[in-house]
């Protein structure tokens, strides 16, 4: 799982850093509700309110998505053209898809 290493100061605040990073990556990385990432927390045996996280979330989302968008990968400028043909019941299909390379 790959976390920003630098988080804003969280002075004050009960959880650990790593809870408190866990929580909102996991919430921005995969658009999950306050619910989920609650019972995200809850399998790993952490009990954080939604109303913890909310807060999180608005005082550190926006450095996470941040984040998440710099360390995304971007398309390259060649693609590949990838084909495939198979047959059902003796009729030919093709299939393409393009594959960025």
């Amino acid at each position: 799982m790959k976390m920003p290493v630098s988080l804003p100061r969280l002075k004050g605040f009960r959880y650990p850093r790593s809870v408190i990073a866990y929580a909102v990556w996991a919430y921005y990385r995969f658009a999950l509700s306050t619910a989920d990432a609650e019972d995200l927390l809850a399998e790993r045996g952490v009990i954080v309110s939604r109303e913890a996280i909310r807060l999180w979330v608005n005082r550190f989302g926006h450095h996470f998505a941040g984040c998440l968008r710099r360390n995304r990968k971007t398309p390259n400028d060649k693609w590949h053209l990838d084909e495939v043909v198979f047959a059902i019941r003796g009729e030919k299909f093709w299939l393409w898809r393009a594959v960025d390379g």
